[in-house]
């Protein structure tokens, strides 16, 4: 007894050690940008998906005062330690070919490409900062970011579920839509994209095993209102991505961690709970549930748009390689240039491409292509190498959350335009941003551990 004593003892001062030091290493500045940066993720959703002009136009502000934030902790350490990433360069490269685009009058909407410039480095501050602001950090901000994330997970889709029974189609009960409105969001498959990179943090967080089984059956609790909130939403693309993001996060689970039998036990439990809610969900409302998976195959005829649509849009929208190989018509220019090649006719207005792959192609030409190839490419070697090492910490895992919801969103990125919606695309960027960060493999080991009895 006196020897654990002492043990405890020993774990309390070296954690109060380590905490201390972390805070004078770190100025307070970085700390509130760490901060800002959360809370506008968080609130970007709310307004809207922020694809008005005043909330992505916020957006930039905030990203901009991020930045100052960033330098001015920078110009406190008397240090400017910028975390370099491999991905920096694809994402530069794309930029500036948009630049060119814009500077060398080669795009057919320069409007739209200025618009479609500011949002792109918008988003490249957030992807920049998160790198920056998360590198190497603790153990208890890891699981602080994971905490709040199932929380505002749960929240905003314990809103959206509640609005969904009650509001008859009204955005907070007061603002109609034409669209099929979940959330806040006035499409339900841009409300799926956000779900879906906030479900495979939550579970990765939840599934991370020195947790208490209490505090980790309260997170999978708050997980699955997210993945109720998803399957009512209906998202065809959303269900399919998040059933990808399952998959992928049980075999790197079976796959990196045989050795752990309640950790595979977990897994497999919260991987079947999560297929039996879906088939609950779906036999309780068969409208939204059954006919729309049917619909993917083209058995139930819908007047939404369908998977026939989206291919019939892709093809007609590449035929405008024909004319633009090389540099396409400019960013953002797609619902200026398509209507001019669509060869059906139709009621709906196809301001997108449905198919966020096809729509770049088309506005950035082969070059775009190459770039974006090569940025995938990339973020797949970095965002999933060295699991093994990395998954024994908690700042692992949540990276691993990180990218597995990168990865669903790319997915869904194949039938819809998450990428096009402000706030989606900022929860992208700094999705990937966090799960290529690096981390300091000795240092968190230990702390994660110590952490690990705060709990």
């Amino acid at each position: 007894m006196a020897s654990s004593a002492t043990a405890l003892r020993g774990q309390w001062s070296s954690e109060k050690v380590l905490h201390q030091s972390e805070s004078l290493c770190v100025p307070r500045v970085t700390t509130i940008a760490r901060y800002v940066l959360v809370l506008a993720l968080m609130a970007a959703p709310l307004a809207f998906g922020a694809v008005q002009a005043w909330a992505w136009a916020g957006l930039a502000v905030i990203a901009a005062v991020l930045l100052i934030l960033w330098a001015a902790g920078c110009i406190q350490q008397q240090v400017i330690p910028i975390h370099w990433s491999p991905l920096y360069i694809p994402v530069v490269l794309y930029f500036l070919l948009g630049l060119s685009q814009f500077a060398s009058h080669l795009t057919l909407d320069p409007y739209a490409t200025r618009e479609a410039l500011i949002k792109l480095l918008t988003n490249f501050v957030f992807f920049f900062l998160a790198v920056q602001l998360w590198a190497n950090a603790s153990a208890r901000i890891s699981k602080r970011f994971g905490l709040a994330v199932v929380i505002y997970a749960f929240s905003i889709s314990l809103f959206a579920i509640v609005q969904y029974f009650t509001s008859y189609g009204l955005i907070y009960w007061k603002i109609p839509s034409p669209g099929g409105v979940f959330g806040p969001y006035v499409n339900h498959n841009n409300y799926a994209g956000l779900m879906e990179m906030l479900i495979p943090i939550g579970m990765c967080y939840a599934l991370y095993r020195t947790l208490k089984r209490s505090s980790q059956a309260l997170l999978v609790i708050g997980v699955f209102g997210a993945v109720a909130s998803l399957l009512l939403s209906g998202s065809r693309g959303g269900m399919i991505s998040v059933a990808v993001e399952m998959v992928l996060l049980g075999v790197i689970t079976w796959r990196w961690k045989k050795g752990e039998a309640s950790f595979r036990k977990w897994s497999l439990v919260g991987l079947v709970g999560v297929a039996g809610l879906a088939a609950l969900l779906l036999a309780v409302t068969p409208d939204s549930g059954w006919q729309r998976l049917a619909s993917i195959a083209g058995l139930v005829r819908r007047p939404d748009v369908t998977l026939e649509n989206r291919l019939t849009v892709s093809r007609d929208a590449m035929a405008e390689l024909r004319d633009y190989p090389w540099l396409g018509t400019g960013l953002g220019s797609f619902d200026t240039v398509f209507p001019q090649y669509q060869t059906f006719p139709t009621d709906l207005a196809w301001t997108h491409a449905h198919n966020d792959y096809v729509e770049a192609l088309t506005e950035t030409g082969i070059v775009g292509g190459i770039i974006i190839l090569s940025g995938l490419l990339l973020f797949g070697w970095l965002a999933f190498r060295n699991l093994q090492e990395r998954t024994e910490s908690v700042q692992g895992w949540i990276q691993l959350g990180a990218a597995l919801g990168c990865c669903g969103l790319l997915v869904h990125s194949f039938a819809d335009f998450n990428l096009h919606i402000p706030a989606n695309a900022a929860w992208f960027a700094t999705c990937v941003g966090l799960s290529i960060a690096p981390i300091a493999s000795p240092r968190l080991k230990n702390g994660s551990r110590q952490d690990s009895n705060e709990n």
